[in-house]
C-alpha cells in the first residue's frame, strides 16, 4: 500500500513512516525537506501519485492565531484538491481532543477549521484526536511559569506517549476509515501532578500550583475540555513508567 504521511519528518510522522515501512508498506514522507510545500502546492500531486491513503501529522512553524489559521486552511485545501485529484481512498488527519470545545484558543479554531475541511471533503476519513504528549509536558511548564513558580489550571488532564500514538495510527490507515474518535493515555490527574513529576524527575526546582483562574496558553479551560468525550482509544503506556524509562 503507498501511504503519503503529510509532516512525515516530524516526531509522529517519523514514527509512523518507520512502522509502515517495516511492515511492508510504502510510506512516503512529504515535508517542505523533502520537496513537498503543502501552503504552495509545490510537489504536492506528485507525492500523491498512486497513493491509497494520505495521512496528514504536521504542524504549523508558527502558533500565532493568523498564522496557524492560514496553515491549517491553506494546506488541507491543497490536500483535499490533490487528494481527490489522485483518487486517495482514505484521508487521516491526527487532532486534539477538545477542539471543538474551547473556541477561544485560536490554535484549536485553526485546527477546528482543519477537520471541517476534511470532514466535508466528499473523501473517506479518520480522525484521530489526541490528548497532550507526555512530550509535551515540559514545554507547557514553561508556557506557565511566573518567577519562580509553574501556575497551571485546575484542570483534569490525561496525557499521551507520542509512540503510543504513532502505533495507533499505524493500524488506523491501513483499516477502513473510521469517522471522529478520542485517544488518551491510561492515567487521568489534575494537570499540576503530571507537571510537578515531570520537574521532579529532571531536579527543576520551580513549585507547581494549580489555581482555577490560570489559563493554558492563553486560554480559560471549560471542565473536562482536555480529556475524552465517551468512549476513546486509550493507549498502553503508564506515566510513570514514560517518566521513569
Amino acid at each position: 500500500m503507498r501511504i503519503v504521511v503529510v509532516g512525515g519528518s516530524g516526531r509522529v510522522g517519523s514514527a509512523l513512516v518507520e512502522r509502515l515501512r517495516a511492515a511492508g508498506h510504502e510510506a512516503v514522507p512529504a515535508s517542505p525537506s523533502t520537496g513537498v510545500d503543502t501552503l504552495t502546492g509545490a510537489g504536492v500531486a506528485d507525492a500523491l501519485a498512486g497513493a491509497q491513503v494520505l495521512v496528514d501529522v504536521s504542524n504549523s512553524p508558527s502558533f500565532a492565531d493568523e498564522d496557524v489559521l492560514r496553515f491549517f486552511t491553506t494546506s488541507t485545501r491543497t490536500l483535499v484538491d490533490a487528494a481527490r485529484a489522485a483518487g486517495v481512498e482514505h484521508y487521516v488527519a491526527l487532532s486534539i481532543v477538545g477542539t471543538d470545545t474551547l473556541p477561544d484558543s485560536g490554535y484549536l479554531r485553526a485546527k477546528t477549521a482543519q477537520e471541517q475541511l476534511i470532514t466535508a471533503s466528499g473523501i473517506p476519513f479518520t480522525i484521530v484526536r489526541a490528548t497532550q504528549f507526555f512530550e509535551f509536558i515540559a514545554p507547557i511548564a514553561d508556557g506557565a511559569t511566573e518567577g519562580d513558580r509553574v501556575v497551571l489550571p485546575a484542570a483534569q488532564f490525561q496525557p499521551v506517549a507520542a509512540g503510543d500514538v504513532a502505533a495507533l495510527l499505524a493500524e488506523v490507515v491501513v483499516g477502513p476509515p473510521a469517522g471522529t474518535f478520542d485517544v488518551a493515555g491510561p492515567d487521568a490527574r489534575p494537570m499540576a501532578e503530571f507537571v510537578g513529576a515531570t520537574l521532579a524527575a529532571t531536579g527543576d526546582p520551580r513549585v507547581v500550583v494549580g489555581s482555577p483562574d490560570a489559563r493554558y496558553f492563553g486560554t480559560r479551560l471549560r471542565p473536562g475540555s482536555l480529556v475524552p468525550r465517551g468512549d476513546a482509544r486509550i493507549t498502553p503506556t503508564r506515566f510513570d513508567d514514560w517518566l521513569a524509562s
